[in-house]
């Protein structure tokens, strides 16, 4: 299994709306992906609570069944399209994909 995690810093303004309206729109466009893309067992977004200045705006944890499961959902038109609406409203992105071992130790 891969897991893929994101976080997304949004402009204050984009859009015509503030970073809190689009982060909600964003998280229902990334939560609708389940069950539309082979491979993607789990996603779940979030919006940050805390509001810190080291804190992302919206988080997105996913699960997959592999390393090519993660590479078609990036490429998959449903996941493009939400990529495409993102565009201008991001002000910085950062990932991390990590492969799960099939018998973890312990």
């Amino acid at each position: 299994m891969v897991k893929h995690l994101v976080f997304w810093k949004l402009k204050a303004r984009a859009a015509g709306r503030s970073a809190a309206e689009n982060a909600g729109e964003i998280q229902k466009r990334l939560e609708a992906l389940q069950g539309r893309i082979p491979g993607l067992l789990r996603i779940e977004a979030g919006i940050d609570r805390s509001r810190t200045a080291a804190s992302a705006d919206l988080a997105l944890y996913s699960e997959f069944s592999d390393q090519q499961a993660l590479e078609n959902y990036q490429a998959h038109p449903e996941h493009q399209a939400v990529v495409a609406f993102m565009g201008e409203l991001v002000e910085s992105r950062q990932v991390v994909d990590y492969l799960v071992p099939e018998n973890p130790p312990g």
